[in-house]
């Protein structure tokens, strides 16, 4: 399927992208061919296949949670610049 230039430049219209001559030259070029390209896999039998979402197999890939010793209190709080009852304070932004 050859598109025209007024189809380039109704699709770039639509994009809100501003061509420039050369630029509506190519993308007619690229275009057609993308959509002749499409035009062939649509000759391809696919009843045999089932829809997927992926064809890559599904796997978890997060560790499994660990108890590990963390920093003291105290050191992490050192810096804070305002701390009340062991906490962080921050000033309430809701009322």
């Amino acid at each position: 399927m050859k598109l025209s230039r007024a189809e380039v430049e109704h699709i770039a219209e639509l994009a809100k992208l501003g061509l420039t001559e050369e630029e509506k030259k190519k993308f007619c070029e690229q275009l057609s061919a993308i959509l002749e390209y499409a035009e062939v896999l649509q000759q391809l039998d696919t009843e045999a296949i089932p829809p997927t979402a992926t064809v890559l197999p599904l796997q978890n890939v997060m560790r499994p949670d660990k108890v590990a010793p963390s920093f003291p209190r105290e050191d992490i709080l050192a810096n804070a610049p305002d701390v009340a009852e062991g906490c962080f304070r921050v000033r309430a932004i809701l009322e």
